[in-house]
């Protein structure tokens, strides 16, 4: 069993719990729950069926984790959510496992902050070093990259996915894809510029920042149809794999992607 357990938690027979791990008072950990080595469950947190987290994380009082998804068409099949490692889900979260139609996962990977009172809806798959501010929430099946930033109290519509080192301002509604590196914000959110802050942060080269600028200009600013804007793009500055991985998400969209506040 784990090295701290407080003797008023609850865990089921099944559970599988890793060494050095802490379980606070009045936790609730139900059968086939996996927790990996080094994870802290705090007072009150629930870890529901079928449950899998990985080393390191971090569940904070009153999280719920696991959850069945909120969709009509769920009858209680056996599904899972997946969680990788050194994730922070803070207090009142709520993580829900995943349908038929997403085949029957929804799944987090490594390094994750998901502030108090996130939630994370059946079938979403979420990458790493992703921060979802307080009251984001996704909704069903869908996808955000790598080192996006999800502003407090936005809210991301279905089957929508959200690109590598993208921003959502808070308070924004996002209802088609968010392309990688850029910048969004609004009651229906529009794209409003590259994400700046992002790339200094990401140490973007002086070439990067011109490329991404140009893409901005040529995808919402231009009149250039916008396959024909990529393919300008990708030739002059499709030998940079940033600019190669923005290309492939706007021609891989199946929502379509975002507006431009004064253009569509």
């Amino acid at each position: 069993m784990a090295d701290s357990v407080h003797s008023s938690a609850f865990i089921a027979p099944s559970a599988k719990i890793g060494k050095n791990v802490s379980i606070g008072p009045c936790a609730y950990i139900e059968d086939d729950v996996v927790i990996g080595d080094n994870c802290k469950i705090d007072a009150f947190a629930s870890v529901k069926q079928y449950t899998t987290l990985g080393e390191g994380n971090h569940i904070h009082s009153y999280a719920m984790v696991g959850g069945e998804p909120q969709d009509l068409k769920f009858h209680g099949e056996k599904s899972e959510l997946i969680i990788g490692n050194n994730n922070n889900i803070r207090e009142f979260a709520t993580l829900h496992r995943g349908t038929e139609t997403g085949g029957f996962i929804t799944k987090i990977g490594d390094n994750n902050l998901i502030m108090a009172y996130c939630h994370v809806a059946h079938d979403c798959q979420l990458g790493n070093n992703i921060v979802m501010s307080n009251n984001a929430t996704l909704a069903g099946h869908c996808i955000v990259d790598d080192f996006a930033i999800l502003g407090g109290l936005s809210a991301v519509h279905q089957f929508t996915r959200i690109g590598t080192h993208a921003f959502v301002g808070g308070a924004s509604g996002i209802t088609q894809d968010l392309p990688p590196y850029m910048l969004a914000v609004g009651n229906r959110a529009t794209v409003h510029s590259p994400n700046i802050v992002g790339l200094r942060r990401m140490r973007a080269s002086q070439e990067l920042f011109s490329a991404i600028k140009q893409a901005f200009k040529l995808t919402w600013q231009s009149d250039i149809p916008r396959p024909d804007a990529l393919d300008q793009l990708e030739a002059e500055y499709g030998h940079l794999p940033e600019i190669k991985i923005y290309i492939d998400f706007i021609r891989q969209s199946k929502r379509g992607i975002i507006a431009n506040e004064n253009k569509d």
